[in-house]
């Protein structure tokens, strides 16, 4: 049985550095069913602790501390051994792929065509687009590529999610929807979320403690 203590994503003693000066410093922990949200204006540091956590940190800044996630050390691992999904302001569907291709992108190696495309169906459903697996992304609306994209990342069964304001690309109808099934995805998948943005509506929709960076 997995100790409950060590579940979650902790960042202990993380300090990102770009030559002398100081952009991040942050000791968190952020259990599974949580968002933390760093707030903050551009430029503070705020994607680049995402890449530190994902493991896509440009070699031009300096990490200190040390990343864990369910107990393990993550911190020196490369991006794909490291069970982080991530979510972006654009959605970066696969233009040469149906919609049913892009979802099944996101399962791991293994079980027969039949199950994999149940498990895509049955991903489409959750979100209300039943009938889509074979849609052209480039027939979907905003709001239709951003729950695709939320989709695909779920189904690759991350142990954390990060989101780097997914919802500044949406108008404000869109965005009150689709931060709702984010936040209810995550949670549905008992999930450790940090959240990065500038929107005090999003921190509020999160619900969870926020954190201000270069304040």
């Amino acid at each position: 049985m997995a100790d409950q203590s060590k579940l979650g994503l902790r960042l202990e003693g993380l300090e990102i550095c770009h030559g002398d000066r100081r952009l991040v410093a942050l000791n968190h922990e952020i259990a599974p069913g949580e968002v933390l949200t760093l707030m903050g204006p551009s430029g503070v540091g705020k994607s680049t602790l995402l890449s530190a956590v994902i493991g896509t940190l440009s070699p031009e800044f300096r990490l200190l501390g040390e990343i864990f996630l369910n107990g393990q050390i993550i911190t020196n691992l490369p991006p794909h051994q490291r069970n982080v999904g991530i979510l972006f302001q654009e959605t970066l569907l696969f233009p040469h792929m149906s919609v049913g291709a892009n979802l099944a992108f996101g399962l791991a190696c293994g079980g027969t065509r039949t199950e994999r495309r149940e498990r895509v169906n049955l991903a489409l459903a959750k979100v209300g687009l039943e009938g889509f697996a074979d849609r052209d992304p480039a027939t979907l609306s905003g709001g239709q590529r951003a729950r695709v994209a939320l989709m695909r990342t779920l189904l690759a069964e991350p142990q954390a999610l990060l989101l780097d304001e997914p919802f500044s690309g949406l108008d404000a109808a869109l965005r009150t929807k689709i931060r709702k099934l984010v936040f209810e995805q995550a949670r549905a998948q008992n999930l450790p979320v940090l959240l990065v943005t500038h929107d005090g509506e999003d921190a509020a929709a999160a619900g969870g403690e926020v954190i201000t960076l270069g304040g």
